[in-house]
């Protein structure tokens, strides 16, 4: 798997901080319970679907999935770091096209990363997890596009940040969406080459039996 992959696995498909938020130095509650683990979902005819979290995502005609191998990769680099904090559960991660091969234009790509609020003591909403999440995305040499605001997607409401970083003559762009469910953070993470394109991405997300339009609130 070629570096930019792997990057993504490492910001977006594990745990952010091993423990603790920023500042948050709370205990984990006494017995607090594990959350059940979440449907890993599947993809059908270019439609992912995940039951759990009660979500789809459509991805472009021919876009190139690499799910099982970067969930592979996660459960190695796990196994490999017995004290590290609780992984993440990779749910999605497809490209425009594959990892390894080069191009002249920034990869799209969407990521979906599952992880357990009690890996995080401390997070009482989705905008806290924005914190970690920029220090983070700050460190690999993104800038802050937008600060965390209300997003809606049909009747979900999530909190979206968006990203970018100069890469020669390209820039990649980044919106990420977070929402807390059934005692998981969920982060839905797109890369493209432009403002525009990422919106699009963004709309092939959509929750419950109705396909409604993602905006922002």
């Amino acid at each position: 798997m070629d570096f930019f992959a792997r990057a993504l696995l490492k910001i977006f498909a594990v745990a952010l901080l091993a423990g603790t938020l920023q500042g948050q130095q709370a205990a984990k509650p006494a017995g607090a319970q594990t959350a059940s683990k979440p449907d890993p979902g599947a993809i059908t005819d270019d439609v992912y679907r995940n039951a759990t979290f009660g979500f789809t995502y459509k991805a472009a005609f021919g876009w190139v999935d690499r799910t099982r191998e970067m969930r592979e990769d996660s459960d190695e680099d796990s196994s490999a770091d017995s004290n590290s904090a609780k992984k993440s559960v990779l749910l999605l991660a497809t490209f425009e096209r594959p990892p390894e091969a080069t191009g002249d234009s920034v990869n799209s790509a969407v990521v979906v990363a599952a992880e357990e609020v009690a890996s995080y003591p401390g997070l009482r909403s989705a905008e806290q997890y924005f914190g970690p999440l920029t220090e983070l995305t700050k460190a690999k040499g993104l800038t802050v596009v937008n600060e965390p605001y209300e997003f809606q997607v049909g009747d979900k409401q999530l909190v979206r940040g968006d990203f970018s970083k100069a890469l020669g003559n390209l820039t990649m762009y980044q919106s990420t969406l977070v929402m807390i469910e059934k005692g998981y953070v969920v982060s839905f993470t797109f890369i493209a080459g432009s403002e525009d394109e990422a919106d699009q991405l963004v709309e092939g997300l959509s929750f419950g039996k109705k396909e409604t339009p993602a905006s922002r609130k």
